[in-house]
């Protein structure tokens, strides 16, 4: 097997020449001086490097090689890590590491992605999806989740972040994976080993902010940064292309830094609603286009957005600009409409669905997104989206579980402990074998027991603040006003509540665990052998649905093939009176009682059954 090197070109941090020398740049428009000091065992020795336009300075040495340490000093004063380290051996306070690309002999050039149609996506967080918490421990289950039928693993970020501990949204070195999790070899292996078991790899990046601790740019750059917005996380980064073209390509070459160098199949970009840019082409558009032109030129290379604000013009392939479009977006108002029918919760933004939950699933079934321009309630009457109707739904990644939707709350409480048994069972079916492409969370496929909830491991005051919002963000939930539910809210800061977010893998083997595990294992054979190849290029505007009564609907889905998927299910506690009419062949019926000619009567409740009716001859 032939090998090959990757390494991504980039104007800034360091670059190993072909006669051994290093050569260091750093956009520092603010700083007056900076000097490069090499580190080790030895004695620092530093070296002024030279001024150059535009706010650059660099220089080019044969005193540093690969596996160097180094650091910046600003103004004779601050020490900084490199923007664009490579690896932080000494986490984000300490020196950067010269790192040479081409070490690594990769031997997956064969791989060129699977279709979108076979994506079925599982996302993990790497510190807890084991017990060791790191690149290999995720590697040593790779096994696992093909047995499962999973097909593309999604990281939460890897950047490095402050501590041993992090959801990693608050990472400050966004070239640099994390150290805790490994080396930059580690990492590479895992893909690659990925690879050769017939699995894509997708990272989740965050352009929206940097973390509060150990970000620097402030001191030698703050073009990186606007106050004339602001984020969750603090002052929002400025993509004003008039003065901030260096910052634009920090991101976009962070993109594809992360697919070149490291092979990665594709980038989820955490809440790019937070991105704020009015420009023509802006950020986004920018981006995907160079991803497009770059590493997915002669592969498959995806890209999928998180973004509230439910704009449908991003999923879009616009003929002027074709490569200027993302693949997919995660479904928040699926999620949001299940979740509710399911548990009954009304709170936050759960009211936006409560007064027509099974109007609004329908929509999101058929058409994409729920809330395509209407007033949203919990938004204090702002319009929210943008029409979908005729994307495809494969545009569209649906959910019950994510990092957010469990970790965001108080106790970090998963669905299979909300709700019964029956109604878990049936929004299962239903994610697994509706055309859009589904997301698990790491320990959904076996019913997990123990919580995820939000940690971090920030130093002394910061990691206090940390703590007390999140006591305060909850204490005026009724349920938490009582003092002794309010301790039991894990902290944040707290080691202890990032040890009960790893997964107990002695579970899995365990029932009911295990029959969790093999039901969702047989959903997913469904949905491989009988669903996947209809969708392949499925075109908006070819779904339909109506509510058979208040708690049941029946939908059906034109696939590619002009076959068409069909679902009837009873979403109630109570036997549903339906009539329908379907000449299909049933796929799956989670009621035993159900037969092929049941198509008027009684539903039971929480009930599913899919058809698939071939296309006239």
């Amino acid at each position: 097997m032939s090998t090959v090197h990757r390494c991504h070109p980039m104007p800034f941090g360091t670059r190993i020449l072909e006669d051994g020398r290093v050569n260091f740049r750093l956009w520092a428009p603010a700083a007056d001086k900076v000097e490069l000091c090499l580190q080790g065992n030895a004695p620092e020795f530093r070296m002024l490097m030279a001024a150059k336009s535009d706010g650059w300075y660099g220089i080019t040495t044969n005193i540093a090689a690969s596996g160097f340490y180094y650091q910046y000093r600003i103004n004779g004063e601050y020490y900084v890590p490199d923007p664009v380290s490579r690896y932080q051996p000494q986490d984000i306070n300490g020196s950067s590491q010269v790192i040479d690309p081409d070490a690594w002999q990769w031997q997956d050039d064969d791989w060129k992605g699977l279709s979108w149609e076979d994506v079925v996506f599982y996302e993990l967080h790497v510190g807890t999806f084991s017990e060791e918490g790191t690149f290999a421990g995720v590697k040593k289950h790779l096994d696992y989740l093909v047995d499962l039928g999973v097909t593309a693993i999604q990281l939460m970020p890897v950047a490095d972040f402050p501590g041993r501990c992090n959801w990693g949204y608050d990472g400050v070195l966004p070239f640099a994976p994390d150290s805790s999790y490994g080396t930059p070899d580690d990492l590479k292996d895992l893909i690659e080993t990925a690879h050769s078991k017939g699995l894509m790899i997708f990272n989740d990046v965050v352009y929206n902010h940097f973390g509060p601790e150990g970000n620097y740019l402030h001191l030698y750059a703050p073009a990186f940064f606007t106050n004339r917005f602001h984020t969750p996380w603090g002052d929002a980064i400025d993509f004003n292309p008039e003065h901030s073209h260096w910052v634009r390509q920090f991101f976009i070459h962070n993109a594809l830094y992360w697919l070149e160098e490291y092979h990665f199949d594709g980038l989820r970009l955490d809440a790019v609603h937070a991105i704020f840019d009015d420009s023509t082409p802006d950020i986004l558009e920018e981006l995907a286009e160079a991803v497009r032109r770059g590493p997915g030129y002669d592969r498959r290379v995806y890209l999928v957005l998180e973004n509230d604000n439910n704009a449908a013009r991003y999923l879009r392939h616009n003929l002027p600009q074709p490569d200027r479009y993302f693949d997919a977006q995660w479904n928040d108002d699926l999620h949001h409409a299940l979740h509710l029918l399911l548990t009954g919760e009304t709170a936050g933004y759960y009211q936006d669905y409560s007064q027509q939950p099974m109007h609004l699933l329908g929509r999101c079934l058929t058409e994409g997104f729920a809330y395509q321009g209407e007033t949203s309630l919990y938004r204090d009457g702002k319009r929210r989206g943008e029409t979908s109707s005729d994307l495809p739904l494969t545009a569209f990644i649906s959910f019950l579980q994510n990092h957010d939707q469990v970790g965001n709350r108080p106790l970090g409480e998963r669905i299979s402990s909300l709700c019964t048994p029956d109604s878990l069972r049936a929004a299962t079916a239903m994610l697994l074998l509706m055309p859009s492409p589904p997301l698990l969370f790491m320990g959904q496929e076996w019913g997990c027991s123990q919580p995820f909830t939000y940690f971090v491991d920030f130093p002394g005051e910061l990691g206090d603040k940390v703590n007390q919002g999140r006591l305060q963000g909850f204490a005026r939930f009724p349920e938490f006003i009582d003092v002794e539910m309010h301790r039991k809210l894990p902290l944040p800061n707290d080691a202890e509540t990032y040890q009960l977010a790893k997964l107990k893998w002695d579970e899995s083997d365990q029932q009911p665990y295990r029959q969790w595990f093999e039901y969702h294992r047989e959903l997913l054979h469904i949905r491989r052998h009988h669903i996947r190849h209809r969708i392949k290029g499925m075109v908006g505007g070819q779904a339909h649905y109506r509510l058979l009564n208040e708690r049941a609907i029946f939908v059906q889905w034109r696939l590619n093939d002009d076959s068409t998927l069909i679902l009837v299910a009873n979403l109630g506690s109570e036997p549903a009176k339906v009539e329908y009419s379907c000449d299909g062949v049933m796929l799956f019926a989670s009621d035993s009682a159900v037969n092929e000619n049941h198509q008027q009567g009684c539903l039971s409740p929480w009930s599913v059954i899919f058809y698939l009716m071939e296309a006239e001859k």
